[in-house]
């Protein structure tokens, strides 16, 4: 109850208008397909009229193309605003943001691991919006945001920001790791018995379930919930996890600049948070429209990311009836260089994908190139002759004679406390 109090305190003065929009998203998660796209039209026609009405640089590229707000009569009409990509965010961002007084708002920015970092205004409307997402993404596991945690995600070492962090997280019932060697988990294993949920970079609980199961240790009795965030859930980790913890981790995808995108619920699949932002898929590539940022409005965003939807008539057996996520296959942009072509770093979701439905091999990977034509493939578990030959055959299979790969297994392939990435080329 303590902590119960804390969170509604915290929340009134933070976050004010989060409790109504969590029982709006609890109300429309009900909704039929139908009434969700409706709602979404109404929002992005509102957004379209506020962004020329208030934002200079939308206005300026609306006039260019000779587009205005009534223009918007469909969600099909979308296509009809030209698209904005990070740098842009970055290049134009003064203009972009709004000229209407908010009287709460919060410096958001993102974590900079595609090498440029965003830094914006985030209205309070859309700050606990985005939040009420979450919450209801919990609240499909039972789960309260202020019950027991425990939290894997980057720190700063300062001396100041250990203090700062441990008065936050003890404020929100939770606490951190910042290592995950055997000697860290055996002090703490106490706190494990208390757990309502685990989330974080899904590569370090990963780690901690693999020590977790090393040392034989009973499972968190009160867990309810183990949720990956940021970085892709590997299939190879779920074995693992489940053998630890008793429970599967499961996904939630978004961003900084555009709020929850997605969040998977107990039947195995990603809906969209359809209420909070219209997802587009334009040759694989994610497109994505935030509905409730009124501060800093984007529109049409290439996140950077492959996707596939599913078709809008697939049914979840949860009864949910939004979109489906059906896989974030990758990044886009990051190339991989052979001796005389250029290849898409996607090709690598690809090969590990067909080990594991054509052999029943899931692996866990890091490739890297420091040479044109030459990728070294980082592989954690122990590999047999054979199954290296199939690698082998996967690998030439896309790249032919183009590339040159080096096999190492029985890898560590660490995180150290920051967003893994599957592929690194430092050419």
């Amino acid at each position: 109850m303590l902590y119960k109090l804390i969170f509604k305190i915290g929340q009134y003065f933070r976050n004010p208008s989060l409790t109504n929009n969590y029982l709006f998203l609890k109300a429309s998660e009900k909704w039929s397909l139908e009434k969700l796209q409706a709602y979404q039209l109404l929002k992005l026609q509102a957004l379209v009229t506020f962004c020329y009405q208030t934002s200079l640089y939308y206005k300026t590229i609306f006039d260019e193309i000779g587009l205005k707000p009534e223009d918007i009569q469909s969600l099909n009409d979308i296509k009809k605003i030209p698209t904005i990509s990070k740098h842009e965010l970055i290049h134009y961002n003064a203009t972009i943001h709004t000229s209407k007084k908010i009287r709460k708002k919060f410096k958001a920015s993102t974590s900079g691991t595609s090498g440029s970092s965003l830094t914006f205004w985030k209205d309070e409307h859309a700050d606990s919006f985005n939040r009420a997402s979450i919450f209801r993404g919990y609240s499909w596991y039972n789960v309260n945001p202020w019950e027991r945690n425990l939290y894997f995600w980057g720190f700063q070492f300062s001396v100041v920001s250990k203090i700062k962090y441990s008065i936050l997280d003890g404020l929100q019932n939770r606490f951190r790791m910042f290592s995950y060697n055997e000697n860290t988990i055996k002090k703490i294993i106490p706190k494990f018995s208390s757990l309502s949920y685990i989330h974080g970079y899904s590569s370090m609980i990963y780690e901690v379930a693999k020590i977790y199961n090393k040392l034989h240790l009973e499972k968190p009795k009160k867990l309810k919930m183990i949720k990956g965030t940021s970085e892709k859930v590997f299939p190879a980790y779920q074995n693992e996890i489940i053998k630890a913890f008793g429970l599967p981790i499961i996904n939630e995808y978004g961003a900084a600049e555009t709020g929850i995108i997605a969040f998977e619920c107990p039947k195995g699949n990603m809906h969209l948070n359809m209420e909070g932002v219209i997802v587009e898929e334009v040759n694989n590539e994610i497109l994505v429209t935030n509905l409730q940022q009124t501060s800093f409005p984007i529109l049409r965003y290439k996140l950077g990311d492959y996707v596939t939807l599913s078709d809008v008539k697939v049914q979840c057996a949860c009864g949910i009836q939004h979109t489906i996520i059906k896989e974030v296959t990758g990044r886009v942009g990051k190339v991989v260089l052979g001796f005389k072509e250029q290849y898409p770093s996607l090709y690598f979701y690809y090969i590990f994908k067909n080990l594991g439905l054509k052999y029943q091999l899931y692996l866990n990977y890091q490739v890297k190139q420091h040479e044109k034509g030459k990728l070294l493939f980082l592989i954690e578990q122990d590999l047999s002759m054979g199954q290296l030959e199939i690698l082998n055959k996967e690998i030439f299979a896309y790249f032919n004679t183009d590339i040159v790969a080096e096999i190492t297994y029985n890898q560590r392939i660490s995180s150290n406390l920051k967003k893994q990435e599957s592929f690194i080329s430092t050419i």
